[in-house]
């Protein structure tokens, strides 16, 4: 992807990221812009897709999107891959998931112990998910949508975080390799 785009894609996320006060914000239109945009920023390694056909898999345990997510990710490609938005029933289901985002609570320490040494990016939104071992959560602060990366989780998955994305966040370094 050209960098121009990628360079603007990041502009949005951070205005994205940064609507409140007057301006009532969609806090789930947001998250669905920045699963979107994750996809961009963030390098799987090749054992992550089971051909080079196979689509960014973007996962949803527990859905608080309502049609949000499939309405920004319908139709759009990154790379040469489509994206596709699965709802699961449970974490077990989680195989062949790229980015895994897990809504409230969702046993996340069972989650995330199932996912900790595949090549899957872990998104919460419930406070400690990054010091839990999540590579991403999402905070809400003074109204806007805020991103907290666990460098540890992200380098045990073996993904590799553009530093502009990197550069959008508090990161976070609990944890154990």
């Amino acid at each position: 992807m050209a960098i121009l785009e990628r360079t603007r894609c990041l502009a949005l996320l951070l205005a994205a990221g940064r609507m409140g006060g007057a301006q009532a914000i969609d806090e789930y239109r947001v998250k669905a812009a920045f699963l979107y945009n994750f996809a961009k920023f963030v390098e799987w390694p090749p054992d992550a897709f089971k051909s080079p056909a196979d689509p960014i898999t973007i996962c949803v345990l527990g859905n608080p999107f309502g049609d949000r997510l499939t309405a920004t990710i319908n139709g759009k490609q990154i790379d040469e891959r489509r994206l596709v938005v699965r709802e699961l029933p449970d974490a077990a289901k989680a195989s062949g998931c790229q980015i895994l985002f897990v809504a409230g609570e969702k046993k996340r320490g069972d989650l995330l112990g199932q996912v900790k040494m595949s090549p899957v990016l872990t998104v919460g939104e419930t406070g400690g998910f990054a010091a839990a071992g999540g590579v991403v959560a999402f905070k809400l602060e003074d109204g806007r949508v805020r991103l907290q990366i666990n460098v540890f989780a992200a380098d045990r998955a073996r993904l590799r975080i553009s530093s502009k994305l990197l550069s959008l966040a508090e990161i976070i370094t609990e944890g154990k390799k």
